[in-house]
């Protein structure tokens, strides 16, 4: 396609998967069987319905999309930063209680285990620095800085995405869901320039080759079909945010109320070079979106973005946190293969139109 279509990561996991992560009761032989029947499913059924880039849908991701790589660590305490949702509902973050900072597994691995089952091109969806720099507490920690902190995050996320990106990752997709929040959280601005700093002093570390396998995913959250920042201005977020060193942004759009506007925001800040995947699918939504809808979409973005830096995507993962039911599987996968068809009707009328 002359448009790139990608999801952007979590797919509802089996209710007996989810039923038995709540239960407690399984051994992890037997939840690794059903972690690998989840991920075989996923991909066979995303395969189906036509697309050419896919995930594994997160199903081996302990829990949630956020603190994956840090879940069992010994040295973390569950009451760290807290997210609030527009609902009344939160989730929070794992407080870091003591040194050193370590991941406890790398995405590679979930990576490796779709590669196995995949015929066609897997992406791997990461989180980062800025989200798991959440987990330092305001006060310190004696003997550990902030700054010995940030060193050993930058090094666990490098590695991360080195090895994801050895493993054959077709793109390594970071994200950035805080990036909106931070607004809300900060409107002066200063946190999210701190965010795009740290994450930037990652990426630093990469190649210009290597940077444009990268992308990085912005959203204002999807959790039990509530959000966390829809309500901040993208014109606070995204000229900040073309300023991250990497080739692909994946910018959540099928919400957005005003749509044209926050196109002409993209078009005044993208780079040369860069690659923007819209969102034209809203996984909180219940309705399944038509490929006459999706197309729709692709082509109102063409006016504004050269089709050689578009692309297409969702809106954000349909189920970020393991818990939230409020998706079907089989919902999901309508939604992607709407994206995927009407994706293919836009690059046909966009070819005409060369």
């Amino acid at each position: 396609m002359m448009i790139p279509t990608e999801p952007i990561g979590s797919i509802p996991r089996p209710e007996a998967l989810i039923a038995a992560l709540d239960s407690g009761t399984l051994s992890d032989s037997e939840l690794d069987a059903l972690y690998e029947d989840a991920v075989r499913d996923t991909i066979a059924r995303m395969e189906a319905t036509g697309s050419t880039v896919i995930s594994d849908g997160e199903q081996r991701k302990y829990h949630n999309f956020l603190t994956y790589c840090v879940h069992g660590s010994p040295n973390t305490a569950p009451d760290g930063f807290q997210i609030p949702f527009a609902d009344g509902h939160t989730r929070r973050m794992p407080r870091l209680r003591r040194a050193p900072f370590h991941y406890e597994r790398y995405a590679d691995s979930f990576l490796a285990l779709a590669r196995r089952y995949a015929t066609v091109a897997v992406k791997q969806a990461i989180i980062s620095p800025s989200a798991l720099s959440l987990m330092y507490p305001p006060e310190g920690l004696p003997g550990y800085s902030r700054d010995q902190f940030i060193d050993d995050l930058l090094g666990e996320h490098e590695t991360e995405i080195r090895r994801c990106l050895a493993q054959g990752a077709h793109k390594v997709q970071v994200d950035f869901t805080e990036g909106r929040l931070a607004m809300k959280l900060d409107p002066s601005g200063e946190l999210l320039s701190s965010f795009i700093d740290l994450n930037n002093l990652a990426l630093d570390r990469f190649s210009s080759a290597e940077q444009a396998l990268i992308g990085v995913h912005t959203c204002p959250g999807a959790d039990h079909d509530s959000t966390h920042s829809a309500d901040v201005d993208y014109a606070e977020l995204l000229p900040s945010l073309f300023e991250l060193k990497v080739g692909n942004f994946y910018i959540a759009m099928a919400r957005e109320p005003d749509p044209v506007r926050v196109l002409k925001i993209i078009a005044q800040h993208i780079r040369p070079g860069q690659r923007v995947f819209i969102g034209v699918i809203d996984p909180i939504d219940p309705r399944i979106e038509t490929a006459e809808l999706v197309r729709d979409r692709i082509l109102q973005a063409a006016e504004y973005i050269s089709p050689s830096q578009l692309g297409s995507t969702d809106d954000c993962g349909f189920s970020p946190f393991c818990d939230d039911r409020s998706t079907s599987r089989d919902t999901a996968f309508a939604k992607i293969a709407a994206r995927v068809a009407g994706t293919a009707l836009a690059c046909a009328i966009l070819r005409e139109r060369m």
